[in-house]
């Protein structure tokens, strides 16, 4: 057996949270509150006020707040491509079912190759075809960062020190069925083959599965899921966010649970992943930097404050809705064969999913407002790769002993239960965490 060394840069910290919480059959709004006012204790969340003053002034007044049909978005990435290509690379992840393509667009310092010490972020939005703030907001993100590249410190320090992916749409073939002023419809959501791509991953097992989707024809893996895999598997991404409409909260993993053998069936379960406090953190760092996702406001009707609303119009409000800024996927609805858990248990990947507001395809008219909402919280998440540097992240290389040559696919841990993560090209490795007291890193 070789022997290998770790050459690792060790960031670890104390702090208030030395022993995590132990999840039993606690509600996650109850450990939501617990882990929250730690982080907020430790100064380990900005506020929605904090990132404007850290932000500072950058220029989004030249964005034209409309929609983007395939071919007028495929134009608009073009043309930034052209206009900045010192900072951007223009790919596509593979076509849809009508050949259409999943258009990447990269904004960085380092915009064609991977860099080492240089983590990879990813932003997809437009999953559902006709959930579509968030593949317009990715055109606006990404002229904000190119515009603002040479004015704004804080976006230079971002493009300078990350690789940001953004794929405006997963789901183009959906989005040209789809009808602007659909406030809460179904048409345009799924594929051209009628599946929604937010239930076509594979599962964490088959204990995961509705039982009678097992060996179903239906869940064939559909060209998008296809070619959104591969992609995710060929680039180390460290941190991701799945954009999606309908409601105003932040969901994290895990959406699944496992079936009611004794029923047969399935119903709402708090189902934590093992790196819960990590996904409640960055779920919270969103919301608290959006404008009022995590706002209490006065219930009329019980006259106590609760979290919310999710909705500006009562009338979207769904039944079942949590009040709060973040919510733990399978407590809320369970859904098998999503893209954050495959994400998770398959890849480096941290991802979350972000449902920007309540209406799915808004009008024109309401573009703009629903940008301001969410451009804080947009630019922060990104920089969770890099939030309260160097406490976020253990960042190494692994190499092997006698020959000190980079090893691939070495294994890194940082406790006994939470997600190990493999290193990569040069023996490279990404493994975000929270402030606090771990057990030693280990390469295997």
């Amino acid at each position: 057996m070789i022997d290998h060394l770790l050459f690792a840069l060790l960031l670890l910290v104390s702090n208030s949270l030395a022993k995590p919480l132990t999840l039993g059959q606690e509600r996650s709004t109850d450990v939501e509150k617990y882990l929250i006012n730690q982080f907020e204790n430790q100064d380990d969340i900005t506020t929605y006020e904090q990132l404007i003053a850290e932000l500072g002034n950058f220029n989004d007044s030249f964005i034209d707040f409309r929609h983007y049909n395939y071919r007028d978005l495929e134009q608009k990435l073009t043309d930034l491509h052209k206009a900045y290509p010192h900072l951007t690379d223009l790919y596509s992840a593979g076509q849809s079912i009508q050949n259409r393509e999943l258009y990447v667009l990269v904004v960085s310092k380092y915009p064609h190759a991977h860099q080492k010490g240089v983590p990879e972020f990813k932003y997809v939005a437009n999953m559902h075809g006709n959930e579509v703030s968030g593949r317009v907001f990715l055109v606006y993100l990404a002229e904000v960062l190119l515009k603002n590249y040479e004015t704004n410190e804080y976006i230079r320090k971002m493009l300078d020190t990350t690789r940001i992916h953004l794929m405006p749409t997963m789901n183009p073939d959906g989005y040209e069925k789809a009808i602007e002023g659909d406030d809460s419809g179904v048409r345009g959501r799924q594929n051209a083959a009628g599946q929604d791509l937010n239930r076509n991953f594979p599962p964490r097992s088959i204990k995961f599965r509705f039982p009678e989707l097992i060996n179903n024809e239906n869940r064939r893996t559909q060209p998008e899921t296809a070619a959104v895999m591969s992609w995710t598997k060929s680039i180390p991404f460290v941190l991701s966010a799945n954009l999606h409409g309908g409601t105003a909260i932040v969901n994290y993993p895990f959406d699944d649970a496992p079936v009611d053998r004794l029923r047969n069936r399935r119903s709402s379960s708090y189902s934590p992943a093992p790196d819960n406090e990590l996904f409640v953190r960055l779920a919270y760092s969103y919301a608290r930097a959006h404008k009022r996702m995590w706002k209490p406001i006065k219930d009329q009707i019980h006259s106590v404050l609760v979290q919310g609303p999710r909705c500006l119009n009562p009338q979207l409000e769904l039944t079942g809705d949590p009040q709060s800024g973040i919510v733990n996927g399978a407590e809320w609805y369970i859904v098998s064969g999503g893209m954050q858990d495959w994400n998770y248990v398959n890849t480096n990947c941290m991802e979350l999913t972000v449902e920007i507001n309540c209406v799915k395809f808004p009008a024109k008219s309401r573009l703009k407002m629903l940008w301001d909402e969410n451009k804080y919280a947009l630019l922060h998440y990104i920089m969770q790769i890099h939030k309260s540097y160097p406490f976020s992240a253990i960042h190494g290389f692994v190499y092997d002993a006698a020959t000190r040559s980079p090893i691939v696919g070495a294994t890194i841990g940082i406790d006994t239960t939470s997600k190990i993560v493999t290193s990569f090209e040069a023996g490279e490795y990404w493994r975000l965490i929270n402030i606090g007291n771990y057990t030693r890193p280990s390469a295997n």
